[in-house]
C-alpha cells in the first residue's frame, strides 16, 4: 500500500505477487496488485483480478475499501453497490456497511434504493440523520420524477408525513432536520404550514445563517401576497440596520403593493403579524428621511439610505407622481453622494444605476460639477491638474467613469478622443507613484485610467485608424507590466489578438489568467473558439482538453459534494448541487469542445497516423447518435467578464444574447452533423451484397446510407436557416460575444464543397450495388462532381491568397480571414480525401475483376469504364491543387520572416520611447504568431500531400 501511495506501481505489483505466492487467497494483496495494474494502463487485467475477489464477496474491510478505489478509478461507481449489496447480506446488523450501501447508492442517484438504505440504517441504529437520509431520498425521487403529478402526489407527501411523525413524537434534534421539513412544504406549496413551522418553535433551530428565519419567513409572504408582514418585516429589519439593501427593494415593493390595492388597517387590532405597517408614499418618504437622519449619526458612513432615496425617486417618477413629494433633485443627491462616496471604488457602479434620473442635456454640467469638488493641484500654468493622494486619485477615476457613461467621450471627434487618450494615460504614469508598495498580486490604483484609455482607441480602430490598434495591445502591454495579476489586461489582449488573428500569445495570457474549475465554462470560449480557426492546431487539442477535463471531474466530484451534503446534514444544498451538474452537461461550450475536438483528432490523425476507421472507433462515433441535449442548451458564457462603460446603446444587451445563442447553436449543428457524416463514411465500405440478392436490408449497410443520406438533409436545412440567420446582419459590441466561424464557412466556399463531397458518397455507394456494367450515368455523374470539385477547392485556395500582413503607409494591416480561410481549405481537403478512400475501397475490387476477366478472355483491351479514369485524373489535380498550396505556404513563411518591423514609422502617432519598446513587442508577438500558424498549417497539409500519393487504383 506505501508503493501505492507514493506512485511506485511497478513494486507495488510485485510486492503483491511476493504475498500471493505465500497466500494464494490473500484478497487484499489482489486487489492492491490490482490498483497498480490500473494504475500503470492494464485495465482489462486490473478488472478481471477484481471481479474474481468480488465474486467471492469479501466482508473485510480492507478488501472492500480497496475495490472501492479500484472501481473509483474505473469510473465504475456502479460496482461499488453490488459490493456492498453482498456484504451487508452476509453481515445484516453492521452499521459502517449498510452506510456505505448508501453513500454508493448516493453516487449513482439511485434514490428509491437510498431511500430504503436509510431506512434499514434507521432500523438498525435509531440515529436522526439516519431517518432524514431516507425523507431526503424520497424529495430527491420527486424531483427527478419525470412526471410532475407523481411527485406532488406521491413522495412529496409522503416524506411529510415521514417528518410529521417526527414532528408528533417530539424527536426533532437538528436545524437541518427543520430546514428539510420547509423544503418539503415549500416544494408541496403549502406555504402557509411552512411559515407556521418557521414561526413556531421548531423555527427557534434555524440558527446557523445570519437572519435565516426572517428571510424564509419573507419568502413565504411574498408566496402568500401578504404584503402588509412583508412590509412589517422589512420596516423593522432596516431599523436594526438600515444598509441592507434587498429590505428596502421589499419595502418599497410591498408600499406600492399595499397603496395599489388601498389597504387599510383593521381599526382594532395590530395591523399585521409583524407589526406596524406603511402604506402611503408619506410614510415611506418620512421613513427613508428618518434613516437619512439617523446615518448621520452612525459612526462609519452608510451608502444604504441615501440610494434608498435615489431609489424611491425613481419609482414615484415611473408612476408620474415625483414633484409633490419634495424629495430633492436627483442630480443635486447624486452630487452630495459622490462628495461623501466619491473616494470608494463602488461609488462609481452605485451611481451607473441611477444615471438615467438625470436629463441629457445636464450631464456635462453635472461632470464639471463634480470636478470641482477634487482637489487636483497643476505645477505649471498649462498643465494638467493631478491628484496629490490615493483620495483624488480614486475621485477623479469615478468622474472619469461617468463621463464615458453618460456617452461624453463617444461624442468627441478623433482629434479630441486622442487628447483625451493622451491625458489619461499621463495620469495613468502618475498614478503609478501611488502603488509602488504594491505587491506583485495587487492591482495599480491608477489601472482603470489606462484601460479606459484603451476603450477610447477601440473607438478609433472601429471608426477606421489601423494605428489605433497597435496603440490598444501597447498601452495594455505596459499596463500588464506594471500590473501583472490586471486580469482585465488580460481579457482584453486576449480579444484584441484574437480579432487580429494572432492566437500565439492568447494561450499564455489564459493561462496566467489561472481559471479555476467553472470558469472553463464561463470564459473557456475566450480560447476554444479561436485556437483551431487560427490555424494553432496543438494549442486547440490543449485547450479543448482543458475544458474536457473540468466537463468530465464535474461528474465524479458532484457525487462527492452531495455524499458530504448528507454526512453533515446540509440537505437543501443537494438539489442545488444536482441542478449544477445538469446545468454543466448540458452546457453550450460543453457541446461545442466535444465537437470540434472530435472533428480536430480527425483532422490531425485520421489516414496519417491511424485509419479513419480506427479514429472514429476509438472515439466511440456512430452518426446514428447523437449526444447532444438540444433542447436544453444551456449559455453559460461569461459574456459581461470584460469591463466597459458604455452607455446602455452600446452595451451588450439581452438580445445581442439570445441572438448569439442562436447562432452558435445553428453553428454546432453544421458541425455535429458534418462531423456524423464523416463517422459514417467506414461503415459503408463493408462487404456489399450484389443488387439482385436478397440480403441487402438485412447485413445493415442500406440502412447505413438512408443515414448518411438523412443526415445530408439535415445539414442542407442546418445550412438554410444559417444563411437566412447571417442575412440579418448582426453586429455584436465590439467586447461582446464573438461571433462564430459560420460566415466564413459559407461565403469562402468551404460549405459547398463539403455538401457536394458527401453527396459524392451517395453517388459512389449507387454505382457499388448497380455494378459497372449499366451504370453510365451515374459514372458521368461521379465524373461531373469530380470536376465541379475540383473547380470548387481551386476556389476556396483562391481566397486564401495575399498577404497575412501588410505593411500600409508605415502601419501594420493583418488579415485573418485568410488564415481562417486556409484552415477551412485543409480541414475541406480532408474530407475530400476521407470520401477519395471511401471511391477508392469501391473502384479496386471493380478493377481487379476487370484484371482477371481480361486474363481469362485472353484480350488485350478490355474496355476500361470511365469511372476509373474519371478518379484518376480527380486524384491527380488534387495532388497538383494540394503542392500549389503547400508552394504558396512557403510563400508565406518568408514573407512573413523577412518583414522588418523594426522600419516601420509611427509618423503620426504621439509614442513616447518606453511604448515603442512594448509596440515593438507587440509587433514582434503577432509576426510570431502568423509564422507559427503557417507552419503548423503547412506540415498538416504535407501529411496529408502522402495519403494523396497513396490513392492510385
Amino acid at each position: 500500500a506505501d508503493y501505492l501511495d507514493n506512485g511506485n506501481n511497478k513494486m507495488a505489483i510485485q510486492q503483491a505477487d511476493k504475498l500471493l505466492k505465500k497466500h494464494k487467497d490473500l484478497h487484499c494483496a489482489k486487489v492492491l496488485k490490482a490498483i497498480g495494474l490500473q494504475r500503470t494502463g492494464k485495465q482489462d487485467e486490473a478488472y478481471a483480478l477484481a471481479q474474481e475477489v468480488a465474486a467471492l464477496e469479501p466482508t473485510d474491510d480492507n478488501s472492500l475499501q480497496a475495490l472501492t478505489i479500484l472501481y473509483r478509478e474505473m469510473h465504475r461507481p456502479e460496482l461499488v453497490t453490488k459490493l456492498y449489496e453482498a456484504a451487508v447480506k452476509k453481515v445484516p446488523n453492521s452499521e459502517e456497511y449498510h452506510s456505505h450501501l448508501f453513500m454508493a447508492y448516493a453516487r449513482v442517484g439511485e434514490y428509491k434504493k437510498m431511500q430504503q438504505a436509510g431506512m434499514a440504517l434507521y432500523k438498525i441504529v435509531p440515529k436522526n440523520p439516519y431517518y432524514f437520509w431516507s425523507v431526503m431520498s424520497l424529495i430527491m425521487q420527486s424531483i427527478s420524477a419525470q412526471d410532475e403529478n407523481l411527485s406532488k402526489t406521491m413522495f412529496l407527501p409522503l416524506a411529510e408525513r415521514m417528518v410529521e411523525k417526527m414532528v408528533k413524537e417530539d424527536k426533532i434534534e437538528a436545524e437541518a432536520e427543520v430546514e428539510l421539513y420547509y423544503m418539503i412544504l415549500e416544494r408541496l406549496e403549502k406555504y402557509k404550514e411552512a411559515l407556521d413551522v418557521v414561526r413556531g418553535k421548531l423555527g427557534e433551530k434555524l440558527t446557523s445563517e445570519l437572519q435565516s428565519r426572517e428571510n424564509k419567513c419573507m419568502a413565504m409572504y411574498k408566496k402568500l401576497c401578504r404584503w402588509p408582514e412583508c412590509n412589517a418585516l422589512s420596516r423593522r429589519l432596516l431599523l436594526k440596520n438600515s444598509d441592507d439593501w434587498q429590505f428596502y427593494i421589499t419595502y418599497f415593493d410591498s408600499v406600492f403593493q399595499l397603496i395599489d390595492e388601498s389597504w387599510t388597517p383593521p381599526p382594532e387590532e395590530e395591523h399585521s403579524l409583524e407589526g406596524e405597517v406603511h402604506y402611503s408614499i408619506e410614510q415611506a418618504v418620512k421613513f427613508i428621511e428618518e434613516r437619512i437622519t439617523e446615518e448621520s449619526k452612525s459612526s462609519r458612513p452608510l451608502r444604504g439610505p441615501y440610494l434608498a432615496k435615489l431609489e424611491l425617486i425613481r419609482r414615484l417618477r415611473y408612476r408620474g407622481c415625483n414633484d409633490e413629494y419634495k424629495l430633492g433633485d436627483p442630480e443635486e443627491l447624486m452630487f452630495q453622494y459622490f462628495k461623501k462616496f466619491g473616494d470608494k471604488p463602488c461609488c462609481f457602479t452605485d451611481l451607473k444605476v441611477f444615471v438615467d434620473l438625470l436629463p441629457s442635456n445636464q450631464y456635462t454640467k453635472f461632470i464639471s460639477q463634480l470636478l470641482e469638488v477634487i482637489p487636483l493641484s497643476a505645477t505649471a500654468e498649462n498643465e494638467i491638474a493631478l491628484p496629490a493622494d490615493i483620495k483624488a486619485l480614486q475621485q477623479h477615476l469615478c468622474v472619469v467613469q461617468l463621463s464615458r457613461l453618460l456617452g461624453i467621450y463617444h461624442a468627441m471627434d478623433k482629434k479630441q478622443k486622442l487628447t483625451v487618450v493622451r491625458e489619461l494615460m499621463l495620469r495613468y504614469r502618475h498614478g503609478l507613484e501611488f502603488g509602488k508598495s504594491c505587491l506583485k498580486t495587487e492591482l495599480q490604483f491608477s489601472d482603470y485610467y489606462c484601460l479606459l484609455a484603451v476603450h477610447l482607441l477601440l473607438d478609433l480602430w472601429l471608426e477606421g485608424e489601423e494605428t489605433a490598434v497597435w496603440q490598444c495591445l501597447t498601452f495594455l502591454e505596459e499596463g500588464l507590466s506594471h500590473s501583472p495579476s490586471n486580469a482585465q489586461f488580460k481579457l482584453l489582449l486576449i480579444r484584441i489578438y484574437c480579432r487580429l488573428g494572432a492566437f500565439e500569445p492568447v494561450a499564455e495570457l489564459y493561462s496566467s489568467l489561472d481559471a479555476k474549475h467553472i470558469q472553463h465554462d464561463t470564459i473557456g470560449y475566450l480560447l476554444t473558439r479561436y485556437a483551431e480557426s487560427l490555424g494553432h492546431y496543438a494549442a486547440a487539442s490543449q485547450s479543448c482538453n482543458f475544458a474536457l477535463r473540468f466537463f468530465h471531474s464535474n461528474q465524479k466530484d458532484t457525487s462527492e459534494y452531495i455524499i458530504q451534503a448528507y454526512k453533515y446534514g446540509a440537505f437543501e444544498k443537494i438539489p442545488e448541487f444536482i441542478a449544477f451538474r445538469n446545468r454543466l452537461n448540458s452546457s453550450l461550450h460543453f457541446a461545442q469542445v466535444r465537437t470540434e475536438r472530435m472533428l480536430l483528432d480527425l483532422l490531425l490523425e485520421a489516414n496519417i497516423s491511424s485509419s479513419l476507421e480506427e479514429s472514429i472507433k476509438s472515439m466511440s462515433l456512430s452518426p446514428e447518435e447523437d449526444d447532444i441535449p438540444w433542447k436544453d442548451l444551456r449559455d453559460n458564457r461569461d459574456l459581461t467578464v470584460l469591463f466597459n462603460w458604455d452607455p446602455k446603446d452600446r452595451d451588450i444587451s439581452e438580445e445581442h444574447r439570445k441572438l448569439s445563442l442562436e447562432e452558435e447553436t445553428m453553428w454546432l449543428r453544421i458541425r455535429s452533423l458534418t462531423l456524423r457524416l464523416v463517422s459514417g463514411l467506414p461503415p459503408l465500405s463493408h462487404t456489399i451484397q450484389p443488387k439482385n440478392s436478397e440480403k441487402t436490408a438485412e447485413n445493415g449497410v442500406s440502412s447505413k446510407i438512408d443515414t448518411i443520406r438523412s443526415l445530408l438533409q439535415q445539414l442542407e436545412a442546418a445550412v438554410d436557416s444559417g444563411k437566412k440567420f447571417l442575412e440579418q446582419k448582426i453586429q455584436y459590441p465590439v467586447l461582446g460575444p464573438p461571433p462564430t466561424r459560420m460566415a466564413g464557412f459559407f461565403s469562402n466556399g468551404s460549405c459547398q464543397c463539403q455538401t457536394s463531397l458527401f453527396y459524392l458518397v451517395s453517388d459512389i455507394y449507387e454505382l457499388d450495388t448497380n455494378g459497372l456494367e449499366d451504370s453510365a450515368e451515374i459514372q458521368e455523374r461521379i465524373g461531373n462532381s469530380f470536376k465541379s470539385l475540383v473547380e470548387r477547392l481551386t476556389d476556396l485556395f483562391n481566397k486564401c491568397k495575399g498577404d497575412l500582413i501588410e505593411v500600409r503607409d508605415g502601419t501594420l494591416k493583418t488579415h485573418p480571414n485568410l488564415l481562417e480561410n486556409l484552415v477551412f481549405f485543409v480541414e475541406t481537403i480532408s474530407i475530400a480525401l476521407w470520401v477519395s478512400s471511401y471511391c477508392d475501397s469501391v473502384l479496386r475490387p471493380f478493377k481487379s475483376n476487370l484484371q482477371k476477366k481480361k486474363k481469362k478472355k485472353k484480350e488485350s483491351s478490355v474496355a476500361m469504364p470511365p469511372v476509373f479514369t474519371h478518379f484518376l485524373d480527380y486524384v491527380t489535380e488534387l495532388q497538383t491543387l494540394t503542392s500549389n498550396v503547400i508552394d504558396h505556404i512557403k510563400g508565406l513563411e518568408i514573407i512573413l520572416t523577412a518583414l522588418k518591423l523594426e522600419e516601420l514609422s509611427f509618423k503620426d502617432t504621439l509614442l513616447l520611447q518606453e511604448e515603442k519598446k512594448f509596440t515593438k513587442t507587440v509587433q514582434g508577438k503577432v509576426q510570431s504568431s502568423y509564422h507559427h500558424s503557417v507552419q503548423e498549417i503547412g506540415e498538416l497539409l504535407k501529411k496529408r500531400l502522402d495519403t494523396i500519393k497513396k490513392l492510385k487504383i
